[in-house]
């Protein structure tokens, strides 16, 4: 009798699923770009007959497919649907993973009121009722799922982020390494992996003529560089970061997100950034440079009075 043949590769399947403006449009848009199949809204109980190929494998498939779907989806029951993807996970043609969307109410309220959109949920009641509604509905969901993100911190950019540091499996292996400033008083980056505060420096904004300009400016960067704690400072924090990219590279990390802050995100943070960067770029690597509020409006609302 002749042996079987091995089995080929395994359909790698995502679901994509969670509450109404978490951002599950956005993660499938991300999921595309990295060359998944996306389907979006697709009717879940017509799940398995997707993959119900005539040699009970998952056919002609190659890519790998993420599809999304939430409560509005046409016959969706969160018992059924664990029961479909669990009998589905037991196929050996398959790899089944399921990501859960997460947000605070608070957060999703601010998201309807801004679009002026209204919760599918809520009917005549405010979309805080709806929201509530929606959240008991997905509970079994959300606790079943093997990865929650909660986007309640995140702007897009930061979801776009985060799905390309967990999907971007067949992205070139080369590390990208991000140099972000910004300002305490508008939030930290949710995604950084390491955060400088560089309040302790001398801040320019207290000098008239140096308010307008930026850490961009030849001036302002003569400012920073007379501080008696800048030399060292740098100079250890340059250390540090050259000493820990290369043990990132060779643990496989995809993305080193690296975070210098001041108060308003125009001066200070931003002079260290660019610094950071050319010592970066100097040691071999390919950095690429974000200045998050760079043209915010500097205000005394922002770096207070003197």
């Amino acid at each position: 009798m002749s042996e079987s043949s091995p089995p080929g590769p395994r359909q790698r399947l995502l679901l994509v699923t969670g509450l109404l403006g978490a951002g599950k449009t956005t993660a499938l848009r991300v999921l595309e770009d990295l060359g998944w199949e996306t389907i979006d809204n697709f009717p879940i109980r017509l799940l398995e007959r997707l993959f119900d190929g005539s040699d009970g494998s998952a056919g002609d498939l190659r890519a790998p497919l993420a599809i999304g779907f939430d409560s509005r989806t046409r016959g969706f029951d969160p018992a059924k649907t664990i029961e479909q993807v669990k009998r589905l996970a037991g196929r050996s043609d398959l790899e089944v993973t399921t990501l859960f969307l997460d947000c605070s109410g608070q957060e999703l309220e601010r998201r309807y009121n801004e679009t002026r959109r209204r919760h599918p949920l809520a009917h005549d009641l405010p979309v805080a009722s709806g929201i509530a509604a929606e959240r008991e509905l997905m509970e079994p969901l959300r606790r079943w799922a093997d990865m929650v993100i909660s986007t309640t911190s995140y702007t897009s950019n930061d979801l776009q982020q985060a799905i390309r540091d967990r999907f971007a499996k067949d992205a070139p292996a080369e590390m990208t390494v991000s140099v972000t400033s910004f300002g305490f008083s508008r939030g930290t980056p949710p995604l950084a992996d390491l955060v400088f505060d560089m309040r302790f420096l001398d801040n320019p904004h207290w000098d008239p003529q140096l308010r307008p300009q930026t850490g961009r400016d030849p001036a302002v960067a003569d400012h920073i560089r007379k501080d008696p704690a800048w030399d060292e400072a740098f100079a250890r924090i340059r250390d540090l970061i050259l000493q820990l990219l290369p043990r990132y590279r060779a643990q496989g990390k995809p993305y080193v997100n690296i975070a210098f802050g001041c108060t308003g995100g125009r001066h200070r943070s931003v002079f260290t950034a660019e610094e950071i960067a050319r010592a970066i770029a100097a040691a071999g690597f390919a950095p690429n440079l974000v200045h998050r509020n760079l043209t915010a409006r500097a205000a005394d609302a922002v770096e207070g009075k003197h």
